[in-house]
């Protein structure tokens, strides 16, 4: 395993005038995943006038605990408030999107004499999982010892970018073999990769009759990797195997998806 999914997130502490705020926001959630913002706070005997959240600057939800309803959200792009599960300390969104990625903070703000308030806040960045593994793409199927293979690898949709890395019987690829292409957007602000390898089958990339050519997926933060490889090992006779395997695991807050594909392709002298 490359990275460990870690939960983080995001403390602040604010005082002013006795009254002491302290936001808790996840720094990274999985779009469609349901997002637990706390705003912790202590009057210091005063009593409450309202807490309110802001994504960037627009307000999107308030608690006032003597209004009639108490709980008030606004209409937001990328913002579902579940109210259910939201009140003064806690504020529960669902079914969040990429649009969610943004600044969040809460303002306390106390009933007279102190009128006092202050505010805290951290920001939520909203990570799309590929659905597969990246796909290795040649230009032969069949290669002879002295050729030079010519290789793409490109990632699944996701957000944000992932980073693709070749790898020759398990070394990391030169950088002079390597050729880097723009990334590729798609619509929902998704982003495909592509990077491409030129490797020269000769004594020093040919080991044991065989080269173990492998492209690496890797989506930053740290939540997801995934590998692609072919073998081409050397053969007497003109044919071709394909075998496909796949495997996933997931584990309390760890998140781990990995799709291997291997492709058999005979190189001949």
């Amino acid at each position: 395993m490359w990275f460990l999914l870690l939960i983080i997130s995001s403390f602040y502490i604010w005082t002013c005038d006795g009254l002491t705020v302290k936001a808790v926001v996840p720094r990274y959630k999985i779009r469609g995943e349901t997002a637990v913002l706390r705003c912790d706070f202590e009057l210091e005997g005063a009593l409450l006038y309202a807490v309110k959240w802001y994504r960037e600057n627009e307000e999107f939800y308030r608690y006032v605990p003597k209004s009639d309803p108490q709980k008030t959200s606004y209409v937001v792009d990328g913002i579902k408030v579940d109210h259910m599960h939201s009140n003064s300390r806690q504020l529960t969104l669902r079914d969040i999107t990429l649009k969610t990625t943004a600044n969040y903070r809460c303002e306390v703000s106390a009933e007279a004499p102190s009128f006092a308030s202050a505010q805290d806040g951290g920001r939520m960045e909203v990570i799309y999982l590929p659905k597969d593994g990246p796909y290795i793409i040649g230009d032969k199927s069949i290669y002879q010892f002295g050729d030079t293979i010519n290789l793409n690898c490109t990632s699944a949709k996701s957000y944000p970018a992932s980073s693709l890395h070749w790898f020759i019987n398990n070394i990391s690829a030169r950088e002079e073999s390597l050729k880097r292409y723009p990334a590729q957007k798609h619509p929902r602000g998704l982003v495909t990769t592509t990077l491409g390898l030129h490797l020269p089958l000769d004594a020093e990339t040919v080991l044991n009759g065989a080269v173990r050519v492998r492209c690496v997926a890797v989506l930053s933060p740290v939540l997801w990797t995934s590998d692609n490889e072919k073998v081409l090992p050397r053969q007497d006779k003109r044919e071709a195997l394909l075998l496909v395997t796949g495997a996933s695991n997931e584990c309390n807050s760890n998140k781990v998806v990995v799709f291997l594909f291997s492709i058999l392709i005979y190189v001949f002298y």
